[in-house]
Order: C-alpha cells, then structure tokens, then sequence
C-alpha cells in the first residue's frame, strides 16, 4: 500500500497552536490560583510573597490577551485563509451534513464505518474547533468584565475611554450570568472546564485518529503534514 503526503498546516498554524497551548496552560494554573490561592512561593520572605496574586493576575492577564490575539487570527483565516477556509465546512450544505455525521458514526462505531476522506479537514473537526474559540470568546467577555469590576473609579493608566469601551462591550454578560458579578465569576470559572474538558477530547481524538486510521495525524501539529492512504 502507497501514502500520499498530504500537508495539513502551515508554519503559521502550527506555531499558533502550540502558543495557544502555553497560554492556556497558564491561564489554568493562575486562574485557579486567582480564584483560590493554592500555593506560595518558595521564597519565604513576606515583601515577595504580597506580591504573589500580583504576578499571577499578570500573567493571567497576558496569556488571556495573547489568546484573545489568537482568536481574532483565527476569526480572520476562517474566511480569508490561502491555505484553508474552515467556514467552508462550517455552511450546512447537504455534503458538510452528511461528511459530519459520516465522521460521528465513524467515531462512535470504532472506525467500523468509514465512508468519507480523512486526508483534508472534515466538517465534524471544523464545528469541534468553533466550539473551542467560541468557548475562548466567552471567556473573553466575562474575564475583561471581571476586570473593568476592579476599575471602579472609571480611571486607569491610559485614560477613561478604556474602562468605558469595557464597559460598553462587555455589561451585558452582567444579566445574562444571572445579574450580579459574582455571577459572572462562576460562570467564567465553570466555562473554564467546558474548555479543559474540550482539550481532553481534542487529544484523545487526535490519538484515536492517528491509531485508527494509521494516516500520521498526530504529526499534523509537529510537521504540518499527514498521509493518504492511496
């Protein structure tokens, strides 16, 4: 049997992927630190150790923005990619629907039924990875809300029009949470294990893929190319 080598991600991609990775990482580690202090620095001394929640909130704070970045990328190459149009197996057209659930079936069955090329990005994998940056969007929105909280004097260092462009974006999420802002911090909190949930998934798909169909995909995100079975 022959294989095609098939590339499946650019440069670009993949060094996005893997950033996104190490943000995520760290805005897990330091948002559940935020939200329940759970370790100390090694350095005993009390004038570093105040300064531990600082840093946390730091680096929460910019591996959120750096995920944010990603996302609005992401957003972008949906529909303007050279390489690939996601958005295009994202329309519900008669052959997206039926490559979904030829790829649902498959999965379910333990590759018994496999009707469909696995060589390009399916459908099914498209709307996994919507969900993902939707879930991003939302953490978005509720996190830069919980952050304007703590600007009550409508003041910070580059003026009054950044907590009122907060403000106006991201109010909303208030009632929409349930109406108070320790609503908004559960629901930011909880979507934070819709998405550690989500990555679980995405691993073990990716194994299961690369076990089951014995086409290299697991390599996708390290080489940017996978194989066909010809």
């Amino acid at each position: 049997m022959k294989f095609q080598r098939i590339k499946r991600m650019t440069l670009f991609m993949r060094l996005n992927h893997w950033v996104v990775a190490v943000c995520m990482v760290a805005a897990v580690i330091t948002g559940l630190y935020i939200g329940h202090p759970y370790y100390q620095t090694l350095i005993s001394e009390p004038a570093v150790n105040k300064f531990v929640m600082a840093w946390n909130r730091w680096i929460h704070f910019y591996a959120a923005i750096i995920f944010d970045v990603s996302s609005i990328v992401i957003a972008y190459l949906y529909f303007f990619s050279r390489f690939d149009k996601p958005i295009k197996k994202l329309i519900p057209t008669p052959k997206n629907i039926k490559e979904f659930f030829a790829v649902l079936i498959n999965l379910l069955s333990l590759n018994r039924v496999k009707t469909f090329d696995s060589s390009h990005e399916d459908s099914f994998h498209v709307v996994y990875f919507t969900i993902f940056h939707l879930l991003l969007a939302w953490m978005l929105l509720t996190g830069l809300q919980l952050y304007v909280h703590g600007l009550e004097s409508g003041l910070s260092s580059i003026g009054k029009w950044w907590p009122a462009l907060l403000h106006f974006f991201t109010d909303w999420t208030v009632p929409v949470c349930g109406g108070t802002k320790m609503d908004v911090r559960y629901v930011h909190h909880m979507t934070m294990y819709f998405i550690i949930a989500w990555v679980m998934f995405h691993i073990y798909y990716v194994v299961w893929r690369t076990i089951f169909w014995q086409e290299g995909d697991i390599a996708i995100v390290f080489g940017g190319y996978k194989f066909k079975k010809s």
